[in-house]
C-alpha cells in the first residue's frame, strides 16, 4: 500500500507589525463598542445628568435566583472552611490537586454556565458572593475561578459562540476543564496593535505561532482562548482573531510556571504556539473581531476583581475590630485612639461602599435593562485601588505584627494573621485586566464619547475642512442645548432626594444633592479642558485620570446611598447602613474636592520637564552611591517564532 501523500508544510508566520501611536489608537477605538442602545447611570453621570432613577430603587434578584444562590454558597462555605489551606497553598505556593477537583465536584467550574449545559446558571450577584467567598479562603483559588470564568472560554462563547460550539465546549467547562484567556505577549501589553502571534489560514485550518506571556491558568488549563493576528488575504479579512484551543494540542508548550510577589499559588505562565493547527470551526466570531470580543467578554467580567476586594475589606475589618480591641497602648485599646480609629472608620465604611459598588453592577447586569461597561469599568478601578488602601491600613494597624508572616506569628505562638500575605495578593489587582493607568484612559474616553460623536471631526486633523464645518454645526446645536443645564439642578434644592433622610438617620440626601452638582461641575470641567485642549486631549492622562477618580467617587457615593436605603426597607441592618453610607460620603467628598483642585492646580507640566531630563540622563548623577542587585539579560525576552527548546511544564489536573 502507498504512503499518503505528505501534508504540504505549513505557511511561515508573518513579522510582528510596526505600528505607529495613531494606528495603535485606530486598532483600539475599531475594537470598541460604538453604539449606547440602553442607558447607562455611568455615562450620564459623567455628561452632568444625575439619572437616579437608573439605579433607585435598588434593583433586586428573583427569588428563585436567591434560593439557588444561598444554596451554593452554603455548600461552598463547607468546603472553604473544611477542604481549603490557605497557609499550605501560601508555603508550597500551588494549589492541591485534591483541592481543584473538590471544586469541580462542587460544580464551581461552571457557575456562571447555564444549567442547559451541566452549569450551576448563578446570576451575576452570586457568582461575585461566591468568589468573595472562596477568595478570602484562598486568593490564588479565587484568581484561578475568576480567569476560567470571568475571561476565559465560556464568557466569549456564551455571548458569541456557534450552538456548535457551546455543544462542544460548555460541558466541559462546567465540570472538568479549566480555561486560559492569552493575550499578553512579552512585548504587548495594552498595546494590542502591535499583537505578534498569528494565525495564517491553511485550508480548513489555521496555523498558530507566536509566545504568550501572563496566562493566568495556562499552566493547568485544558481549554484556550488565544487571541492571534490572521494577515489579511484573499478571502479572508484577516485582524485580531479569537481562536478555542485546546492546551494539549501538537506544538503547545508551556516554558515556564511565573512566580509573583503575591498570589503564590497562581498557574501563570508563559505557552508557546509552534505550528499550532486549529480548526476553523473553532473560531470565536468573525476575523478581525478578537479584541472586540475580549472587551466584550470584560463588561461584566471585570466585576469579578472587585468582588474579591470586597472579601478582603470584610476580612480586613474583623481583623481589625478584632485586634484594635484586645491590643492597649497608654491604658486602651488602640482602637480608642483617633489616629487608629480613623483606619477603622475608612475600612469599614470603604467596605460597605465596595459591596454596594459590585451588587449594584452585578444586578444592572443580570437584569441587562443597563449599558454597564462604564459602570464595571468604575468597579475593577475604584476597588483595585481602595482595595489596596484598606489592606495597607490593615497592616498599620496591626503594626509590626502586620508587617510578620503568619507562619512567623504562629511559630511564636500567637495568631497566624496573614496581613502582609493579603497586601500582597492584592496588588496585583491594579494591574490585572487593565492596569489602573489603561482603566483611566479607557473610562475617559466612553465617557467623553458623547463629545467626541459631535465635535470629534473638529480636532481630528485626519479630517477635511468639509467635514469639520458639519462637525461645527452639529455641536453648535448640541452645546446650544446641552451647557445651560450644567448651570442649576435638582441638587441646589434643599429638599431634593427628602426619601434618603429618614426619621432618626443620617441625612443622605445631602450627599445625593452634592453627587447631583458634582457630576455638573465634572461636566463643565470636562469641556473647558476640550475647548482649552482639543486635539492635545488625548494626551492629557493626568487631567483625564483625575476626572475618571472623580467620577468613580460620585459612582461610589450614589451606590452606597440607594443601598443604605435599600437595607433600611427591607429591615436588614437599615440604621448601621445609613451611618456607614454617611461617613463613606463624607470621606468620599473630601477626596473629590481635592481632585477638582488638582484638575487645574497640579504639578503635571513640570513633571514633564522632569522625565525628559531622566530620560536624557541629566540626573545620572543621582543615582550614585547604590549598587545594583538586577540579574543580566534583556529587559523584554525574545518571543521569536519558532519550536521550542524547553520542558513542557503543563500539567492539567483530571
Amino acid at each position: 500500500m502507498s504512503a499518503p501523500p505528505a501534508r504540504p508544510a505549513p505557511p511561515e508566520p508573518p513579522q510582528a507589525p510596526k505600528v505607529t501611536e495613531r494606528e495603535a489608537r485606530r486598532v483600539a477605538e475599531a475594537a470598541r463598542e460604538q453604539d449606547w442602545r440602553k442607558p447607562s447611570f455611568a455615562k450620564e453621570l459623567f455628561l452632568g445628568r444625575f439619572r437616579l432613577d437608573l439605579i433607585h430603587p435598588h434593583p433586586l434578584p428573583a427569588d428563585e435566583d436567591v434560593r439557588r444562590g444561598e444554596e451554593f454558597l452554603a455548600r461552598l462555605r463547607d468546603f472553604c472552611e473544611t477542604r481549603i489551606d490557605g497557609a499550605l497553598i501560601e508555603r508550597e505556593a500551588r494549589i492541591p490537586d485534591e483541592v481543584i477537583k473538590g471544586v469541580k465536584e462542587l460544580g464551581a467550574l461552571g457557575m456562571k454556565i447555564s444549567t442547559d449545559y451541566g452549569g450551576l446558571g448563578l446570576t451575576q450577584v452570586y457568582y461575585n458572593k461566591a468568589l468573595a467567598l472562596i477568595g478570602s479562603a484562598s486568593p490564588a483559588l479565587g484568581a484561578l475561578l475568576s480567569a476560567h470564568q470571568s475571561i476565559g472560554v465560556p464568557q466569549p462563547l456564551k455571548i458569541f459562540g456557534t450552538q456548535e460550539q457551546k455543544d462542544a465546549f460548555l460541558p466541559r467547562l462546567a465540570r472538568t476543564d479549566i480555561s486560559a484567556f492569552l493575550l499578553t505577549e512579552p512585548d504587548v501589553g495594552s498595546d494590542p496593535a502591535r499583537l505578534a502571534t498569528s494565525a495564517v489560514p491553511d485550508g480548513e485550518d489555521y496555523v498558530l505561532d507566536g509566545v504568550k506571556l501572563w496566562t493566568t491558568n495556562g499552566v493547568v488549563a485544558d481549554l484556550l482562548v488565544v487571541m492571534a493576528r490572521v494577515p489579511k488575504s484573499e478571502g479572508h479579512k484577516g485582524g485580531i482573531t479569537a481562536f478555542v484551543v485546546e492546551a494539549d494540542a501538537p506544538g503547545i508548550t508551556v516554558e515556564h510556571r511565573n512566580a509573583f510577589m503575591g498570589l503564590r499559588g497562581l498557574e501563570n505562565g508563559v505557552t508557546r504556539f509552534h505550528r499550532v493547527r486549529v480548526p476553523a470551526a473553532n473560531r470565536i466570531g468573525p476575523e478581525g473581531a478578537g479584541l472586540k470580543i475580549a472587551l466584550t467578554t470584560l463588561n461584566t467580567g471585570r466585576l469579578s476583581l472587585p468582588a474579591m476586594c470586597v472579601g478582603a475589606g470584610k476580612w480586613s475589618l474583623k481583623i481589625a475590630r478584632e485586634w484594635s480591641a484586645v491590643r492597649e497602648q497608654w491604658g486602651r485599646p488602640v482602637a480608642r485612639h483617633e489616629a487608629v480609629g480613623a483606619k477603622i472608620s475608612f475600612i469599614a465604611a470603604t467596605t460597605f461602599a465596595l459591596e454596594a459598588i459590585v451588587d449594584l453592577a452585578s444586578q444592572m447586569a443580570d437584569e441587562d435593562r443597563n449599558d454597564i461597561r462604564i459602570e464595571a469599568a468604575l468597579a475593577k478601578l475604584y476597588g483595585s485601588e481602595m482595595g489596596c488602601l484598606i489592606a495597607d491600613e490593615l497592616v498599620q494597624i496591626r503594626g509590626g505584627r502586620g508587617f510578620e508572616t503568619a507562619d512567623s506569628l504562629a511559630a511564636r505562638g500567637e495568631r497566624a494573621v496573614p496581613a502582609e500575605q493579603l497586601l500582597r495578593d492584592l496588588r496585583i489587582n491594579r494591574i490585572f485586566e487593565g492596569s489602573t493607568e489603561i482603566m483611566h484612559l479607557l473610562i475617559a474616553r466612553e465617557a467623553v464619547d458623547a463629545h467626541l460623536k459631535v465635535a470629534g471631526d473638529i480636532i481630528d486633523p485626519d479630517k477635511p475642512l468639509s467635514a469639520k464645518a458639519k462637525a461645527g454645526v452639529n455641536a453648535a446645536g448640541f452645546y446650544a442645548r446641552w451647557l445651560p443645564k450644567l448651570v442649576t439642578g435638582p441638587g441646589q434644592l434643599p429638599r431634593t432626594y427628602g426619601e434618603f433622610h429618614p426619621a432618626g438617620h443620617p441625612d443622605l440626601s445631602t450627599h445625593l444633592r452634592y453627587v447631583e452638582r458634582a457630576s455638573r461641575k465634572l461636566a463643565r470641567s470636562t469641556f473647558y479642558a476640550m475647548s482649552r485642549w482639543q486635539g492635545r486631549m488625548e494626551t492629557k492622562q493626568g487631567f483625564l485620570g483625575r476626572i475618571v477618580d472623580i467620577g468613580a467617587e460620585l459612582f461610589a457615593m450614589s451606590a452606597a446611598c440607594v443601598r443604605a436605603e435599600l437595607l433600611r426597607t427591607t429591615g436588614e441592618h437599615g440604621r448601621e447602613a445609613y451611618q456607614l453610607a454617611d461617613v463613606f460620603c463624607h470621606q468620599s467628598r473630601i477626596r473629590v474636592e481635592e481632585l477638582f483642585t488638582r484638575l487645574w492646580s497640579n504639578t503635571d507640566d513640570l513633571d514633564r520637564r522632569v522625565v525628559d531630563g531622566v530620560l536624557s540622563g541629566t540626573y545620572t548623577w543621582l543615582e550614585e552611591g547604590v549598587v545594583d542587585p538586577s540579574g543580566d539579560g534583556p529587559w523584554i525576552a525574545d518571543a521569536t517564532p519558532g519550536a521550542s527548546t524547553k520542558e513542557n511544564v503543563h500539567r492539567p489536573i483530571r
